[in-house]
């Protein structure tokens, strides 16, 4: 024990820098800590650290000791790491490493410097580092799904949770475009770039969430794993958890929207709303109630959860405990008084065994109401009942009449159990209460007839007395057992009732869904691993948990129609269920109807945009295309015209009304050529390498004013996979609608950056911009900004633009200009994208 005690002492201490994203302030905070301790007298130096020319930065890094840094030339280049032997011979107290997440330069020793760092501390060497919520290995899909963009450098999840200490760098969105806007986080040549990409507001404001959700999560385990060490199982109130079982009925809302208000007057605090469902089956709610229930819940800032459970007190109990709950909401009882006295009801058990977590009992409109609704429905038919009581009341003395007739054959034993089957007949016969009336009729008639003193209601043994008393007692057992059995009978006969109503359900599909919710919910119903929707040619089309190749490998198929079947894997399935799952195949049907309906009026929606185009395009030919021909007519008959005696300088005019006009009808009728392309699906891109730049100066050389644009392609962005001759044509589109709207007085910029294995090619003007309610429409055929062109068009040319973009893979959009106007940006893949 003492050696590994000696270990454990022997291992630095890792203190981590968390930010929800580059600029926060992460390195400042390290060397701000590293100078701090400095100060104190502790042996600081620093590592590495990337100060990304930010003055502040650098000037913190001055008074603290450096190590060199391991220069390495990596093909043709000067690359500098973290050189770890430098920093071992020279042995420090603390060492600051910035970039945890860094790959190292191929053959320098570790492949990331999170190994580095690993090295260092089993070293003894306590580490403080930096790392960006972005580069966590779990959360890489969300991130990418966020901002658009694939981190290749992640650190994996334990190194940062096995830190001795996280801490959160944060700071909002606004203030930190306002850094970047003010240059102090990147150069101010990529300020705009930066903050119309990667740093948009939104990206911001999700990118923290996840820092501060991740971090709290942490924090959470670490004080479950505290709690778990010392073995403490009460609950602690470090933040407001409130547990609100519902049952289904009309007060279940009154309950969630009480615990949502107490959570909400409680700084931080959260509500978890909880259906128990009973282990036997018996009694469930209605899915169609529990999927509204599911939907408010969350509509209320809750989250929802659905147990099994035997015993819905001890569940509620169990499940509270589990999640650290503080406080429990419950409805009012509708039991009376004495039912309640008789048989303690949730509530009460929920009070008597919360230990430290507080109960609310909530008041509703259905509490303490009577039970006759409850009863109003008999157990057994009108007929049944009648028939039981009449059995009940004249039976036993029936059978005191027959009993009494033969005296030699019997005792009083055998006597007591003829009545006792009397009423077994009765209760199977009429129900509880008929049975309870024969048992005590039949107790007084075994008294008077058959116990001595006969004729008296004196009995002279006292174990006859206690026979007479065990009598009637075990009748009137045996009735309520009876009775209890009717109404599980009904109860089941409901239950029935309840899943052909659900058959019915699925059929008529009253809300929409989609393929996976449906699998998810059959996988959840039927407790098994994977579901799928499987053709009869062996094709998967929809899918859900463990994956199915065939029908020949599923435990339960079901089929949806002629041409597909619904498979499940994980167990095989009781018969019992058979019926349920013929309904969900059944939706499955409806689903796919569906799917096809919308189908053919997405083709109906094209062939009427097909109609509004072409009626657009023969309004616009009327007067886009009749007046440059109408000039290039004027001009040709001028110079043919014999009797006028036209100067060089007038014939030089005349000629450039014709170039201009041909020209110009070339655009057109090129645009409108590459619109019905696009419409008819019959534009093919021949994608490969192409030089970016050099297609941009192409395009740029068919345009006039082109000494007002500015071309930047980063050495990243050089090639792209493209087609050279479309790309060409979006550039030109692009660009020209800028000069075009731009005032004559500013300059065009067009730059290129790499963004992982995608190329952004960004057109940005300083004109008057597009109001956003109006962005969505530049992008439509024959649209011009506010009908007023500043040149001649239909306006196909960004129609013509973005579809022309989406055949060669990429993608087109448009945004507002930091400071003012328009940027079109340009989304195509890398060289390194997969093709």
């Amino acid at each position: 024990m003492q050696g590994d005690e000696d270990r454990n002492r022997q291992r630095g201490v890792l203190r981590v820098y968390l930010g929800a994203s580059p600029g926060v302030g992460k390195t400042y905070r390290m060397l701000d800590e590293g100078r701090r301790r400095a100060e104190r007298g502790t042996d600081v130096v620093v590592g590495f650290v990337e100060t990304h020319g930010r003055v502040n930065t650098a000037a913190q890094v001055e008074g603290l000791e450096v190590v060199p840094r391991l220069v390495v030339d990596h093909r043709g280049t000067r690359q500098e790491e973290l050189d770890v032997q430098a920093v071992l011979a020279r042995m420090p107290e603390v060492v600051l490493v910035d970039e945890l997440a860094h790959t190292n330069v191929p053959g320098v020793g570790h492949e990331k410097r999170w190994q580095d760092v690993e090295e260092l501390l089993a070293a003894g060497i306590c580490v403080i580092t930096t790392v960006n919520i972005q580069h966590l290995e779990s959360l890489n899909d969300v991130v990418e799904s966020i901002t658009g963009i694939r981190q290749r450098e992640t650190v994996p999840d334990k190194v940062v949770r096995g830190a001795d200490a996280i801490e959160l760098v944060d700071m909002s969105p606004q203030s930190l475009r306002r850094r970047m806007a003010h240059g102090n986080v990147y150069a101010p040549d990529k300020v705009d770039a930066a903050l119309s990409q990667f740093f948009r507001e939104g990206n911001l404001t999700a990118l923290r969430e996840l820092a501060l959700l991740w971090l709290a999560d942490r924090v959470e385990e670490g004080l479950d794993r505290y709690r778990d060490q010392h073995e403490i199982d009460s609950t602690w109130a470090t933040r407001e958890r409130i547990v609100v079982a519902v049952t289904g009925g009309p007060e279940s809302e009154v309950l969630m929207r009480r615990a949502a208000r107490i959570a909400s007057r409680t700084g931080g605090g959260e509500w978890l709303g909880l259906y128990v469902t009973r282990g036997d089956g018996l009694v469930q709610m209605d899915p169609e109630r529990l999927h509204r229930l599911h939907v408010m819940t969350e509509d209320m800032g809750g989250t929802f959860h659905s147990v099994v459970g035997d015993d819905t007190a001890t569940a509620i109990l169990d499940f509270a405990k589990a999640e650290n709950a503080t406080q429990v909401l419950i409805g009012a009882s509708r039991r009376g008084r004495l039912s309640t006295l008789a048989n303690p009801g949730i509530g009460e058990i929920v009070i008597a065994e919360s230990g430290d977590i507080d109960v609310h009992i909530v008041t509703h409109d259905e509490a303490r109401r009577t039970r006759a609704n409850v009863r109003s429905t008999p157990e057994l038919s009108r007929r049944r009942r009648l028939y039981g009581f009449l059995l009940g009341v004249l039976g036993p003395f029936v059978l005191s009449g027959l009993l009494l007739a033969t005296p030699d054959f019997h005792g009083l034993p055998t006597e007591a159990m003829f009545f006792m089957a009397l009423v077994v007949a009765t209760a199977i016969a009429g129900g509880r209460w008929p049975a309870v009336a024969c048992s005590l009729i039949s107790g007084f008639a075994l008294n008077f007839f058959f116990t001595p003193p006969l004729r008296t209601f004196t009995i002279a043994s006292g174990d006859n007395a206690f026979a007479v008393v065990l009598f009637v007692m075990v009748g009137v057992a045996v009735s309520s057992v009876v009775g209890l059995a009717a109404r599980r009978t009904a109860q089941a006969e409901k239950a029935s009732a309840e899943a052909d109503a659900l058959t019915v359900l699925s059929h008529s599909l009253l809300h929409a869904g989609d393929f996976r919710t449906l699998l998810s919910n059959a996988c959840e119903l039927f407790g098994m691993a994977g579901a799928a929707v499987i053709t009869t040619e062996g094709e998967v089309v929809h899918s859900f948990g463990t994956p199915i190749d065939s029908s020949e490998k599923a435990d339960v198929v079901m089929p949806i129609d002629a041409d597909s079947s619904l498979a499940l894997v994980g167990r095989a399935l009781p018969a019992a269920d058979q019926r349920l799952l013929k309904a969900y195949a059944a939706h499955a049907s409806v689903l796919g109807e569906r799917r096809r309906a919308a189908q053919e009026r997405s083709e109906r929606r094209v062939l009427a945009e097909t109609d509004r185009t072409r009626t657009a395009l023969l309004a616009a030919v009327s007067h886009d295309l009749r007046s440059p021909l109408s000039a290039v007519k004027a001009a040709v008959s001028s110079l043919r015209n014999t009797q006028i005696q036209w100067s060089p300088e007038d014939e030089q005019a005349l000629l450039e009304t014709v170039e201009e006009g041909a020209d110009r009808l070339d655009d057109l009728v090129a645009n409108l050529l590459d619109m019905s392309r696009i419409q008819m699906g019959a534009v093919t891109a021949h994608v490969d390498e192409v030089e970016l730049e050099a297609v941009v100066l192409i395009s740029l050389s068919s345009l006039a004013g082109t000494d007002r644009v500015d071309v930047v392609v980063d050495d990243a962005a050089a090639l792209v996979v493209a087609d050279a001759g479309l790309l060409e044509r979006v550039v030109a589109n692009l660009v020209g609608n800028a000069l075009a709207y731009a005032p004559a007085d500013t300059r065009v910029r067009v730059d290129a950056t790499a963004s992982g294995d995608r190329v952004v090619v960004r057109v940005v003007d300083t004109g008057p911009g597009v109001p956003a309610e109006q962005q969505g429409r530049l992008f439509e055929a024959f649209q011009r900004l506010g009908d007023v062109p500043h040149g001649e068009g239909i306006g196909l040319g960004l129609a013509v633009a973005r579809g022309l973009t989406e055949a060669m893979g990429g993608t087109l959009t448009a945004e507002d200009t930091p400071g003012g106007g328009l940027t079109f940006v340009l989304d195509l893949p890398g060289t390194g994208a997969p093709r």
